[in-house]
């Protein structure tokens, strides 16, 4: 018995249907699954996220008013500052130190800094050294002041206690500024000349003062009166003979005109 052929486009299509049913329905069955595990993880996880953020949105909030109080407060410091600095130039240097004995260093050590050094500064003209001293040591011992300002209150420091200081301390206290390249090297390594001479350490006075010549940091007339002290101790700094007779004329000159 023959048997009727089947056409090739029709043969497939009965089993096709049940192919597609079950597609669909394993998509149902996935995007269930994957609603399921969001909404598990946000009743798992929904609460622990949702505070940290509510605590990070705290967080920022309290440190716009945090950096709020600061701003102001600095301003307020700022402001001390400069009123007593027009008391200062009024001539009013009671009313101008304790316009600066105002400055909180909690806020800005800079400002705390500056404030003392202009109390120095008042101390020395009103005749009270000790208390000029004291204030540069304060300054020197800021945490967080500018590194210009500790070490220029070591150099004043030093400038306004040198006949009350031993020669070493001296040399402890400046020798980290009195080297080629520092900005103090000049005033710095003057007194630590002297320090060293006063130790009878002529040998140290005496490389010091070779390097102060050699410096292109050092101010003229401090070169210019090093050298002279140097040359007594038979230490020759001069290098270019000329240029210092001609910086020998120029001061001759400037004292005439004077």
């Amino acid at each position: 018995m023959a048997t009727t052929p089947q056409d090739p486009k029709k043969g497939d299509k009965p089993d096709q249907k049940p192919d597609l049913e079950q597609q669909m329905l394993m998509r149902e069955v996935d995007e269930a699954v994957r609603t399921d595990e969001v909404s598990g993880a946000l009743r798992k996880y929904g609460l622990p996220v949702g505070t940290l953020l509510v605590l990070a949105l705290l967080a920022f909030g309290g440190w716009l008013w945090w950096d709020g109080r600061q701003e102001a407060a600095l301003e307020q410091q700022s402001e001390m500052v400069v009123l007593a600095l027009d008391e200062l130039e009024a001539g009013n240097l009671d009313a101008a130190d304790q316009e600066l004995a105002l400055v909180d260093g909690e806020i800005s050590p800079a400002a705390l800094a500056s404030a003392k050094l202009y109390r120095a500064l008042i101390a020395l003209e009103q005749g009270r050294t000790e208390d000029a001293v004291a204030f540069y040591d304060e300054v020197a011992n800021i945490e967080g002041a500018p590194q210009p300002m500790r070490d220029a209150a070591k150099v004043r420091l030093v400038y306004a206690n040198y006949d009350n200081m031993q020669p070493q301390e001296v040399v402890d206290r400046l020798s980290g500024l009195a080297v080629d390249g520092s900005p103090w090297f000049g005033s710095a390594g003057e007194m630590v000349f002297h320090a060293y001479l006063d130790m009878d350490d002529t040998e140290s006075a005496g490389e010091l003062a070779i390097a102060m010549a050699d410096s292109t940091d050092v101010p003229e007339t401090i070169k210019a009166r090093v050298r002279q002290l140097a040359g007594r101790y038979g230490f020759d700094t001069i290098n270019d003979v000329e240029e210092e007779l001609e910086s020998m004329r120029a001061d001759d000159g400037a004292d005439a005109s004077e």
